[in-house]
């Protein structure tokens, strides 16, 4: 490869890496269930990406860079000899933005729980509604994991109905519209019922 090919190379890498990373390393730590081990398997995933030839996942980067990420979190998995739970909030909490720090901290609260109840799905569910909840199509879940598309759509519906029967998720939902009112009525807006 020329010099030329080898910028354009590096280019692409840091592209994607700052596009796919928080994206990565959140999966990873869903995964694994911890920062530093998740974060050492994004680095794997991008050190594969530079020793592909340039073009080689084409059009279906994200499903690639998501499947090496899978594929060596199991590795990781493996070599523990046990399997670990999924960790709420994990690095989530520690990687969100939010500019408004009692937003911020509400959004971190209400997403531990949500994590707890998605924690309770059993594993093969969980990891299809976390690539789910990422905004993959059912057609790149299936590229990702392996699974047949009709599988996956049955997955996530499973899933979805199970945590909208679970009482902690209707509490939780109540809690949540509860808020709502309270914090429109303490700033003198109307609540419709």
């Amino acid at each position: 490869m020329n010099e030329s090919g080898q910028c354009d190379q590096r280019q692409r890498v840091l592209l994607l890496l700052e596009r796919y990373e928080t994206r990565l390393v959140r999966y990873a730590v869903r995964m694994l269930g911890e920062e530093d081990s998740a974060r050492d398997v994004v680095q794997h995933v991008f050190l594969r990406l530079c020793e592909q030839p340039p073009g080689a996942a084409e059009g279906r980067t994200a499903q690639w860079l998501f499947t090496v990420c899978r594929n060596r979190a199991i590795d990781v998995l493996r070599k523990r000899k046990r399997t670990t739970q999924f960790e709420p909030g994990g690095a989530e909490a520690k990687l969100s933005r939010e500019p408004n720090p009692a937003s911020a901290a509400e959004r971190r609260d209400l997403y531990v729980r949500l994590n707890r109840l998605v924690d309770s799905l059993p594993p093969v569910q969980r990891e299809v509604v976390d690539l789910w909840a990422e905004g993959f199509s059912y057609r790149e879940i299936s590229e990702i994991t392996g699974e047949g598309e009709g599988k996956l759509r049955v997955l996530v519906h499973r899933a979805i109905k199970r945590l909208r029967n679970d009482p902690a998720t209707q509490e939780l939902l109540r809690g949540q519209a509860e808020g709502d009112r309270s914090r429109a009525a303490s700033l003198g807006g109307r609540v419709r019922s």
